[in-house]
């Protein structure tokens, strides 16, 4: 697995060290006092939803798996931790041959998810699960939250396609993740080149203002882009007067044009004008895609207009408002020694307010309805019921260190699209409410 795939600089050799300094340290005095080996279970769950949201996705699933075949301790590593100080010589020994030995369940990447459910279990010795802590967070609450606005704008679109360009307005590296996770939640393609190549998402793009006004006019650009490009080629009209552009871009394509694009004004109003304009021309398959800083709620308010992609950025690549999901990653279960055969003992925080924890080592199914509609999250601890032993939600995704759960973005896109059709048809509505399953522990 090349490191590029992670959407990392080719320099960087490993994942280690996109951790906090504090999983080092928690090490080191775990070793020194002989606990370090203790079998332990980690789960990864968010206490709630961001406000109003009815529903979680699961994206970066795939990402985690790179990131803990990565996670591993090479000499520029090392040299680092000791120039620092971070941790002793004896820990530096130690780090020095890691990797990871232990096991990884979690829901499939594209599943939603509620408050509560365990999203990743991370099972091994306390040393080498802890210190995946921080990266498994860092991927899962990133990711997660794009696709969750993802899906929200994909079930606003109503079949629309839906192109990710938010490229520009994030960190170059959070873009690639981005436009990986978008495509998980619903989106069709995206604008940024280093998404397709490491993640063979399909890619659109073809000219903004500025090759419009590099040319001495708009006429000029046109027939430079439709010479360049062809006639099925998408020109930007809104540069200077819109109608004005639908006239001089259906001359100079014919009604073979492909698509103009509209970045700017009352949209609504703008699209039904050119979509007259076009059908007048003879250009009646030329399709109409509007850009200008669209959310889930602009895109819902288009729906009645001949529009037929969006394209979609900053709210997007911020998560819509909601930046992060406020996954956790707590200890819920170890072993009372070192001794492989000592059984688990479930342990939790038991925190003042809202941050305490259940702790076990759980497993989660999803209860439906007669109709197959889902109607409750289950969780629990100890046996799996008979009704619900078929409907579990964890699969295997790491067994003793090898790799299992790897599969395509197209896959995981797909089990978006059945789990969200399988939740009630108010988890796609707009309006701010509570998690449209409750979640049940037994």
């Amino acid at each position: 697995m090349n490191t590029a795939d992670l959407g990392l600089p080719v320099d960087v050799p490993s994942t280690a060290l996109f951790t906090d300094q504090y999983e080092f340290t928690m090490v080191q005095a775990a070793l020194k006092a002989g606990t370090a080996d203790r079998r332990s279970v980690f789960e990864v769950f968010t206490r709630r939803l961001p406000g109003g949201r009815r529903y979680g996705v699961i994206a970066g699933t795939g990402r985690v798996l790179d990131a803990v075949e990565n996670f591993r301790f090479d000499a520029d590593v090392l040299g680092f931790l000791q120039a620092q100080k971070i941790v002793d010589e004896p820990t530096l020994e130690w780090l020095s041959t890691y990797r990871f030995s232990g096991d990884i369940w979690g829901y499939p990447e594209g599943e939603v998810y509620f408050p509560g459910s365990p999203i990743l279990r991370v099972e091994g010795s306390f040393a080498e699960c802890v210190l995946l802590e921080t990266v498994i967070l860092s991927i899962l609450n990133h990711d997660s939250a794009i696709a969750a606005a993802a899906s929200r704008m994909s079930a606003a679109a109503g079949g629309r396609r839906l192109i990710e360009m938010g490229a520009r307005r994030t960190h170059e590296l959070s873009a690639v993740a981005s436009a990986r996770a978008a495509y998980v939640g619903g989106f069709d393609s995206t604008s940024d080149l280093a998404a397709g190549f490491r993640y063979a998402i399909p890619t659109v793009g073809t000219s903004a203002h500025a090759f419009t006004l590099l040319h001495d006019s708009e006429r000029d650009a046109f027939q430079a882009q439709v010479e360049s490009l062809g006639r099925g080629t998408t020109l930007l009209i809104d540069t200077y007067d819109v109608a004005e552009a639908v006239r001089t871009a259906v001359e100079i394509a014919g009604p073979e044009l492909g698509a103009v694009r509209i970045d700017s004004g009352d949209l609504l109003l703008v699209a039904h004008r050119v979509r007259q304009q076009l059908d007048e021309l003879g250009a009646q398959q030329t399709r109409i895609v509007v850009t200008s800083d669209l959310d889930e709620y602009a895109i819902a308010s288009l729906a009645a207009a001949p529009v037929d992609a969006y394209g979609v950025g900053t709210q997007l690549v911020t998560g819509s408002g909601h930046p992060t999901c406020s996954m956790v990653y707590k200890l819920v279960a170890r072993a009372r020694s070192a001794d492989p055969a000592a059984p688990l003992e479930a342990v939790a925080k038991k925190s003042l307010g809202a941050k305490s924890s259940i702790g076990g080592r759980k497993w989660a199914a999803r209860r439906v309805d007669a109709e197959g509609i889902a109607e409750a999250e289950v969780v629990g601890l100890g046996p799996v019921p008979a009704d619900l032993v078929e409907r579990q939600l964890l699969v295997e995704l790491v067994k003793n260190g090898e790799i299992l759960g790897r599969e395509s973005l197209e896959t995981a896109r797909q089990r978006h699209i059945s789990a969200r059709a399988g939740l009630p048809m108010s988890a796609i509505q707009l309006s701010r409410g509570e998690p449209v399953l409750p979640t049940e522990y037994v």
